[in-house]
Order: C-alpha cells, then structure tokens, then sequence
C-alpha cells in the first residue's frame, strides 16, 4: 500500500519548520508555473538517474501536478529502499506558498 500525504499535512509540516525532504518530479516547463518553497526539482524521467544523490535514511514526500507521477515516482523509490510519500491531488490541490 503506498504512503499518502495531503496537501493540507504537508502545509502542517512545512510549518512546523522541522526539515522535510520534498521532491517535485514534473518537468520543467510546469515548474515554471510555480512550485512549493525548497523543494528539490528531479523530472520523474530522470530519477531513476539521480537516487544515488538521494538519502535512504531521509522520508520523501513526492510531488506532481495531479498526483500520478508522483505515485509512480513513489513506487520506484519504494523498489529501490527509499522511504516515500506521495502528496495526493498534486500541485491542483495545493493551496499553500508558491515561488
């Protein structure tokens, strides 16, 4: 069963100023129209290139514009060891801070 996140819990956590890990795997074109303070920019075509610059250690929340990459993204994460969450609904049901 893949781990869920809402919009709403991630906003929670950000606030509470403890270090999340988030990771928006849309392409770059679609960043462009805005993304969530801090988070790491990895195109889902490319993560599979980019783990060994991930920390198994650290829980990742995965971000998309609607929520699907991301579960895939989630699910190449969880196949190679890596701790996921995806954040349900994406950047459509996000409402928080953008830049």
């Amino acid at each position: 069963m893949m781990k869920e996140i809402t919009p709403q819990e991630v906003q929670q956590l950000l606030a509470g100023k403890q270090p999340i890990h988030l990771i928006d795997v849309r392409e770059t074109d679609e960043i462009e129209s805005g993304k969530i303070p801090g988070i790491t920019h990895i195109p889902l075509g490319l993560l599979e290139f980019k783990l060994q610059d991930l920390d198994k250690a650290k829980h990742y929340i995965v971000v998309c514009r609607s929520g699907g990459r991301s579960g895939r993204a989630v699910q190449l994460l969880d196949d190679h060891g890596y701790q996921a969450m995806n954040m349900v609904g994406g950047m459509m049901a996000w409402d928080g801070e953008i830049v």
